[in-house]
């Protein structure tokens, strides 16, 4: 007899095949450049994801983070995660906002000297993908828009209702 009878067999793994696996990791490659970029410029504690609230709080000054997080259209969770990681790289402090429970968020002196190279890095980065874009049949700029079209007639969360409504273990 078989050392395994009787045990039961390894489930199918179904995380094994992802439609979008290849995108998180194009653009984690992509956001990997430009933090390449960053380090050859000399700019360490600089990530990518920090870019856009650094510019942000430039161009509009101080913020809630609150507002910020509306304006880079995040939760406002995930911000104050990121006005932490911000704060502890030098890039931003937090001074009382306008009433006890609010802290509005402001530039360091530091982010205030880099903020024109990221800007700059901004618009160099639309530029490559604009170009990257050209190359290709479909760009996914317009990939985005379609699904977003396509979500409008029929939402994701309904869509996969529908299919865990057919699967007997989702139950």
């Amino acid at each position: 007899m078989p050392e395994d009878a009787g045990q039961d067999p390894v489930p199918e793994d179904p995380t094994g095949q992802s439609r979008w696996r290849s995108l998180r990791l194009l653009q984690q490659d992509m956001d990997a450049d430009i933090a390449r970029l960053y380090a050859d410029r000399g700019l360490p504690g600089l990530k990518p994801s920090f870019v856009m609230e650094l510019i942000r709080l430039h161009a509009q000054g101080p913020m809630t983070i609150t507002e910020l997080a509306a304006s880079v259209q995040r939760t406002h969770s995930a911000l104050s995660q990121k006005v932490k990681a911000m704060r502890e790289a030098g890039l931003v402090r937090t001074v009382p906002g306008p009433d006890a429970r609010s802290k509005r968020v402001t530039l360091t002196a530091k982010a205030r000297g880099v903020v024109g190279a990221l800007a700059a890095e901004w618009r160099a980065t639309e530029a490559a993908l604009a170009e990257l874009e050209a190359e290709v049949p479909y760009p996914l700029s317009r990939v985005v828009d379609d699904l977003r079209a396509a979500l409008a007639r029929r939402g994701f969360h309904e869509r996969i209702s529908a299919r865990l409504a057919e699967d007997p273990e989702w139950g």
